[in-house]
């Protein structure tokens, strides 16, 4: 067994992204069509810009399958780009606010951020939605959800009481829900709301951050590790969602309210389960879950909540202020084309990160060569966590 590994490879506009996956077990049935499908959902959205237009995102696997299963094996695929025309763009000759350009012009000892903001920008996410497609394909595979929701956009917030309504129904009647939004959102009413918000950002040549939600249902106890500081599962789901471009915040269950409430209510009491109906048949469940379904850095069974705030895009259709690289005289800051908000967008980029973490943990806990003993090691446990 190899532990999860993956990377990717790939410039906004060049010729293709490149996605490797690592670790799968041997004998895993993937259905790729759902991967073309996570990737259509990150290109849509109300808000998004005109390089959605152009882009229709597919995978082409190159290694790790055969006859529908994987071998063990790298899983390598590419998803090429339509729009790879940035030498034909004229050289910016400024550094945008917000973005990395300028930054990463002085880290590398360049003048053209093209050599900066092609391998920075959002584009690279696509290949680890495709890689999280997959990883969350062997969680499924335990009766492990990720699901991830809009919960704020532009200010408009969805009410609690109809979130946590829409959270509570049945896995298909809350997909059904969140596709119907166009925000990926689970309150009508406040996409009504978000609707104006984002159409007058665009009159206003502006943009709109928000915050997103992701839960994980049906976790085992136990992911994780106290051991080593990096191992925490915190701290690599905190680390995967600040990887997200863009992202400025991250919390856990009640997250910086937990700094305002007095011990004795914020902790989650823990309370018995003797027929065996706390998460995953243990003999313990939660009284409540301000935790975010995490302590010591480890799983405890109950849904896992985060959220992630993202701020407002930084490419401005109105400008912002910056200077020429050259006179470092005030000018408008570059514009090509950008959207109003990707919210949405980076939900289900959340939930990609967030499936690849939970998948890295799981197989560190049940992995093996082969689903079959990847499965067995489950039952084993399953067995045990009863008598515990």
């Amino acid at each position: 067994m190899s532990r999860l590994r993956w990377t990717t490879a790939g410039e906004s506009h060049g010729a293709a992204l490149v996605g490797v996956l690592e670790g799968l077990p041997a004998g895993l049935a993937l259905d790729l069509a759902r991967v073309d499908a996570e990737l259509a959902r990150r290109q849509g959205g109300h808000g998004r810009g005109g390089r959605m237009k152009i882009e229709s995102d597919r995978i082409e696997l190159l290694s790790g399958m055969r006859a529908g299963r994987t071998l063990g094996s790298p899983l390598a695929f590419t998803i090429h780009n339509r729009d790879a025309t940035i030498e034909r763009l004229p050289v910016p000759t400024n550094p945008r606010p917000g973005h990395a350009d300028l930054a990463g012009c002085q880290k590398y000892g360049e003048r053209d951020p093209r050599a900066v903001l092609e391998r920075a920008s959002a584009r690279e996410t696509a290949a680890r939605v495709a890689l999280g497609a997959l990883a969350r394909q062997l969680l499924e595979r335990f009766e492990i959800e990720i699901f991830a929701c809009v919960r704020e956009l532009g200010g408009v917030a969805c009410s609690d009481e109809a979130c946590e309504r829409a959270l509570a129904l049945p896995a298909q009647e809350r997909l059904a829900l969140r596709a119907a939004s166009p925000f990926y959102a689970l309150d009508p009413q406040a996409d009504l709301r978000r609707r104006a918000a984002v159409d007058a950002a665009r009159e206003a040549g502006d943009s709109l951050g928000g915050i997103f939600e992701v839960r994980a249902f049906g976790l085992p106890p136990g992911l994780g590790s106290y051991q080593n500081p990096a191992e925490r599962l915190t701290a690599r789901l905190g680390a995967a969602l600040f990887s997200i471009p863009a992202i400025k915040g991250v919390e856990f269950g009640v997250g910086f309210e937990a700094a305002r409430l007095p011990g004795s209510r914020m902790h989650d009491a823990i309370l018995g389960a003797p027929e065996g109906d706390g998460p995953a048949g243990g003999r313990y469940r939660r009284e409540t879950n301000r935790s975010g379904g995490l302590e010591g850095g480890l799983s405890t069974g109950e849904p896992l909540v985060v959220r992630a705030a993202m701020k407002p895009i930084p490419t401005l259709r109105q400008g912002t202020r910056t200077v020429d690289f050259v006179t470092l005289e005030p000018v408008s800051a570059t514009y090509q084309r950008s959207d109003v908000t990707s919210v949405p967008a980076a939900s289900v980029v959340g939930e990609a990160v967030v499936a690849l973490e939970l998948c890295a943990a799981f197989l560190a806990k049940f992995g093996g060569d082969a689903l079959a003993e990847v499965e067995a090691a489950w039952g084993s446990w399953r067995e045990r966590s009863s008598t515990v």
